[in-house]
């Protein structure tokens, strides 16, 4: 995979500063540990879409977000989708939590990394396929995003079948297993967008210490 060491040591909360050496040879170290250890997978399946009075209906899943109905704008369907890094991933994060703290930071760090470009690398390829058809995707956007409410994993968990297809598993609180998991919602339409916005861009949490 092309790592982005930029986004490594965002996720690490460093802002236009050099890293140590050090700090450079263990993101090498997570890098390749990480390859080794992970087995990405993702799944996503098409639905209708319907909006009405500010309720987003996909059929297997309905809510309410203004941010989500600002980034379905001009949608006929949605996607949802949902991806994993595997669970070696959390064995090793949880080695390095006991042994070495330092390392276990920066393999954070990288495993975040590595899920969100396999998300963006499994997205650009429906992309291309949907735009030979005349379709355009939205960006994807994650239940937590904004103001769409977290508790919509529950939806889309049971419409993938998670566990099931990649191996998610939900817990009481709403947290993914294995950790390094992700689930989303991607518009489709007609109507092609000159400019997308996503992420750290439409998140209300202005004080987040990852924020770009």
């Amino acid at each position: 995979m092309e790592w982005n060491d930029r986004e490594i040591l965002r996720y690490m909360g460093y802002r236009g500063q050099e890293p140590p050496e050090e700090i450079r040879e263990l993101i090498g170290e997570c890098k390749r540990e990480l390859e080794q250890a992970a087995t990405p997978r993702a799944i996503w399946r098409e639905y209708p879409l319907f909006i009405r009075d500010h309720e987003i209906d996909m059929g297997c899943l309905k809510t309410q977000s203004r941010s989500l109905e600002r980034n379905l704008r001009d949608c006929e369907r949605v996607l949802l989708f949902a991806a994993t890094l595997g669970s070696q991933v959390d064995v090793l994060l949880h080695r390095y939590t006991i042994l070495q703290v330092s390392k276990a930071v920066v393999m954070q760090a990288a495993s975040v990394a590595m899920l969100e470009d396999f998300c963006d690398r499994k997205n650009e390829e429906t992309r291309e396929s949907c735009r030979a058809e005349g379709w355009h995707l939205r960006p994807r956007f994650s239940p937590g995003y904004g103001d769409f409410p977290l508790d919509c994993q529950r939806g889309i968990a049971s419409a993938l079948e998670l566990n099931k297809r990649i191996g998610i598993t939900l817990t009481d609180s709403l947290l993914m297993a294995p950790s390094k998991s992700v689930t989303a919602v991607i518009g489709v339409s007609r109507v092609a967008q000159g400019c997308s916005i996503q992420g750290c861009e439409v998140c209300a949490k202005t004080d987040c210490a990852y924020r770009r």
